[in-house]
């Protein structure tokens, strides 16, 4: 009697999952292949009624290696957009795509050159020794890293931090572009050359595009020099800070 007992729970058991299964099937959630149809009462009931036709309910879609606009409208979605890309080499031995961080309202945005390696193990831009000194640059200024946007000109690390190729920037120049556009900032700025050359389109050095009444789609621009080089020489601290006291005058002048 046991063991009859016990084969019924288990044919009970039996039924009520396929019976499961052949619905998520209905839905579309599901693709179950069954060498035979299961006979009535086996958790398949007769019907002479017409099934409805399969759903598809909505996935995420594969990442796309080659994005195209329209651009997506949201910094957010944008990253969806273009989290997969692989339109020049850098793609191939990157660990994470750089996309950028911060407030998506921010009115300060600062542009970096390309990520280096700290910024590629963990996918969040200038958070290596460079990353470091930008912070207390940030909190010098009053603010907090939260409350401004960072990201950089080039989304993947190029070999051992060189400075990025003519193909590689014009792959990537678009998405800044977007990102910029979506954030609307008040100022941006520019960390060294590579990142104020793309937004101004000058082939000038950093020393002589510094100090400039520069716009990029109405924000104050304002290229600097990139911390890394502050790093190796501390005699650009002072031209930096006086770049971010007229930063800090342009957005108090912006207040509403």
């Amino acid at each position: 009697m046991e063991r009859e007992a016990l084969r019924q729970e288990l044919a009970a058991i039996t039924a009520d999952a396929t019976k499961w299964v052949q619905q998520r099937r209905v839905l579309g959630e599901a693709k179950v292949w069954l060498e035979r149809p299961l006979p009535p009462g086996r958790g398949e009931e007769p019907s002479t009624a017409t099934p409805p036709p399969e759903l598809s309910l909505p996935a995420e879609s594969a990442p796309n290696a080659n994005p195209q606009p329209p651009w997506a409208p949201s910094l957010e979605a944008f990253y969806v957009q273009v989290r997969g890309c692989r339109r020049c080499g850098l793609a191939a031995k990157r660990q994470h795509l750089v996309f950028g961080e911060g407030d998506p309202r921010a009115r300060l945005a600062f542009v970096g050159e390309a990520p280096g390696a700290d910024e590629d193990a963990q996918g969040r831009p200038f958070v290596g020794a460079a990353g470091q000194l930008l912070d207390k640059i940030i909190i010098g200024m009053g603010l907090r890293r939260s409350q401004v946007y960072i990201c950089n000109l080039i989304k993947c690390r190029p070999p051992f931090n060189r400075d990025p190729e003519e193909a590689e920037v014009a792959a990537c120049r678009p998405y800044l572009e977007q990102q910029l556009a979506l954030l609307k900032p008040r100022v941006i700025v520019a960390l060294g050359r590579h990142a104020a050359q793309a937004l101004t389109g000058s082939g000038e050095g950093i020393g002589k595009l510094r100090g400039q009444d520069l716009q990029w789609q109405g924000a104050l621009l304002v290229p600097t020099y990139h911390p890394s080089a502050l790093l190796r020489d501390e005699r650009l601290k002072r031209p930096v800070w006086e770049d971010m006291k007229r930063v800090l005058k342009a957005l108090e002048a912006a207040q509403p």
